[in-house]
Formats: structure tokens, C-alpha cells, sequence
């Protein structure tokens, strides 16, 4: 075989496989879209919330919906691709002409491996901006007194206190989800706007009772001066819910791997554990090689199951093998973070087990 006839028989298969994936994805997103916007219209009328809102929260999450959906769609895709080869008899016919299934189905892995590049890229740019513009609408929705920018962190009014946290960060604590600020500042005015007390603090917390802020610096400004005192631990007088603002803070698969890197850092220099963050971001860093591998590992049954059935059958199959790699993948996941299994090991093992299914599947009928 010719190395032009083979370069062909790549674009076939690649051909077949993109046209079915992007198919795909654009009806998963796309149902995805609508339901979201429904749910989002239920919400128009509470704190100013509107019907643009609505609109513009579908719009900029859309980028991070498309990122989750892409594995699902190039699984689903590849199935219906090599399918519909395999049913037209064309799969029979590479076979036939000397073409091993591990290159066929190398030819389908490579279109998702292209593709792939730029959906991390849009995973880890436009969609974590996405989910912050859409955590500021929710904020407002939740409590017109709440905030939060790019920039300078989350604003919050509370009474005559302006209150500013440049960072915030879950923590789980007793199977619940609390916030911990970092860098907080609080402007106390007087009733006539003229500012009385500016509050610095390394963190501010809530023990479940009261918040506490930690390493407190306090400027009193009054007719003699300004006078400073600090203070180890102060309890903090605010009517802040700190489980509204635990919503508003940006879940942490939701940030790209910069912010998530940021917060593991923080977080481990001040002697507590990363958690949720150091398993997100694994999942982030192992997103393309997990796709990949679910991908690969779905190629047998385009050789063989698959060659009598219709469409509806690969839907089937190939949404069998999403929620069944879902849960897997869920399962390891959540075992490792209740042992103590390192979130690098968590996130890889699934991966490592279908690699080794596939592995066992090429080698014996390559």
C-alpha cells in the first residue's frame, strides 16, 4: 500500500469520525443550552435579575459546558463514526487491505487529538472567565449586596462596612463546604460617610457560630489622629451568610489550572490540606489523556458489535460507556479522597485500567 493510498485511508476514517463527533457535540451542548436557559428564566424578577441576565449566563458558560461535553461527544462520535464505516462494509475493506485495527483506530484518536488541543485551550481561558462573569450575575441574584470582580476579589456591603476579600477558597469541614477568606479589608463609615475604622486581616472565618478574623490590624481614624492596634484573633460582627457566600465563591473545577495551582499553594503554606483543588486540577492536567484513552478504549466495538447494528445501537452503547466511565471515574475519585489517595493517583487510575483493557484487546487481534 502506497504511502499516498494510506494517507487517504486516514482521511476517511478521520473524516467519518469528525463529522459524527461534531454532531454530537453540537446536540449535547445544544439541549444542554436550552435546559440551562430554563432554569435561569426561573430565576428573572429576584434582585434585578432579567432576561438578558438569563441569556448572557447561557452565553458565557457555554465555553465550559462545551469543554465537559467534548469527551462524551468524541466517545459517542468515534462510535458512530467507525460505525457507520463498519456498516457500509468499508471497515471490512480496510481490514481486507492490510489495515490493522490499531491503525484504524489511531486514525479516529488522532482528528479527537487535534481537536483536543483546542479545547484545553478554551478550557483554561474563555471558560473560567466565563464562570466567573456568570458566579457575579448569581452573586447579585443571591444578595444585591455582593460582588465580585476579576481583579480586586469579592465586595460585599454589610450595614455602614465595605467589606473586600482579595481571596476566597472553600474548605470542607465535617462533609460541609465553608469559605475562608484571605487578605480581607473592612471599611467602617460613620453615618455621614466619613470613614471612622479601616479593618486589615490576614484570613476571616466562621467556626458555625461567628466569624473570626486572624492577624488583625486596626486604623481608628478620629479628630486626634490615627491610631493603630493589631490583634492575634477578633471576632467579626457580620450579617455575611456564609453559605451564600460559599455559593458565590467559584467552584474549584470551575478555575483554570493557574488559579487552581494558586490556591493549592496558598493553601499548603499555610499548613492545610489543597483537597478539592488538588483533585481538580489533576483532573484539568489528565483531561486530554483521560479523553484520549476513553476514546481508544471504545474502538472494539466498532470492530465488532457494532457492524450489524443501526444507529440507535451505537447511541446506546456509546452512552453506556460515558455513564459507565462517569461513574468509574467518580467512584476512584471520591474512594481517594476518603483514604487519603493522592489526587494524581485518583485521577490516573481509571485511565491506567482502561489503557490496560485495550492494551489486552490490540495485542490479540492487532
Amino acid at each position: 500500500m502506497s504511502v499516498l493510498t494510506i494517507k487517504r485511508v486516514d482521511r476517511l476514517v478521520a473524516m467519518s469520525v469528525l463529522g459524527s463527533m461534531l454532531m454530537v457535540w453540537l446536540v449535547l451542548t445544544g439541549f444542554d443550552a436550552v435546559r440551562i436557559l430554563l432554569v435561569q428564566l426561573g430565576h428573572v424578577g429576584k434582585n434585578g435579575y432579567t432576561t438578558s441576565n438569563a441569556i448572557a449566563y447561557v452565553l458565557v458558560t457555554f465555553p465550559r459546558r462545551a469543554y465537559e461535553m467534548f469527551g462524551n461527544s468524541a466517545l459517542i462520535g468515534g462510535l458512530l463514526g467507525l460505525g457507520g464505516l463498519a456498516g457500509t462494509g468499508e471497515l471490512t475493506a480496510l481490514r481486507a487491505a492490510g489495515m490493522s485495527r490499531l491503525r484504524i483506530a489511531g486514525s479516529a484518536v488522532g482528528v479527537i487529538a487535534v481537536l483536543i488541543v483546542g479545547v484545553v485551550i478554551m478550557g483554561e481561558t474563555v471558560a473560567p472567565w466565563g464562570d466567573q462573569q456568570a458566579q457575579v450575575m448569581q452573586s447579585r441574584m443571591k444578595s444585591g449586596s455582593l460582588g465580585m470582580t476579576t481583579n480586586s476579589g469579592l465586595w460585599a456591603r454589610d450595614g455602614n462596612d465595605v467589606i473586600n476579600a482579595r481571596g476566597a477558597s472553600l474548605q470542607q469541614r465535617a462533609g460541609l463546604s465553608t469559605v475562608q477568606l484571605s487578605d480581607v479589608r473592612i471599611f467602617n463609615f460613620s453615618d455621614d460617610g466619613q470613614l471612622h475604622r479601616f479593618t486589615w486581616a490576614k484570613t476571616a472565618e466562621h467556626d458555625g457560630r461567628q466569624w473570626l478574623l486572624h492577624d488583625v490590624r486596626i486604623s481608628t481614624l478620629d479628630a486626634t489622629g490615627t491610631h493603630a492596634t493589631t490583634q492575634a484573633v477578633l471576632p467579626w460582627k457580620s450579617s455575611l451568610d456564609p453559605q451564600v457566600l460559599a455559593q458565590s465563591v467559584i467552584q474549584p473545577q470551575y478555575l483554570s489550572m493557574r488559579d487552581l495551582r494558586r490556591n493549592m499553594d496558598y493553601l499548603e503554606s499555610n499548613g492545610q490540606s489543597p483537597g478539592s483543588y488538588a483533585v481538580a486540577f489533576w483532573g484539568r492536567a489528565l483531561y486530554p489523556f483521560n479523553v484520549l484513552v476513553l476514546v481508544l478504549c471504545a474502538m472494539p466495538f466498532a470492530f465488532g458489535s457494532l457492524r450489524s447494528g443501526g444507529l440507535g445501537k451505537r447511541m446506546f452503547i456509546g452512552i453506556l460507556l460515558a455513564l459507565g466511565w462517569y461513574f468509574l471515574q467518580q467512584a476512584m475519585v471520591n474512594f481517594g479522597t476518603v483514604y487519603g489517595m493522592p489526587p494524581l493517583l485518583a485521577n490516573l487510575l481509571p485511565a491506567l485500567i482502561l489503557m490496560f483493557a485495550a492494551w489486552l484487546y490490540f495485542r490479540r487481534r492487532v
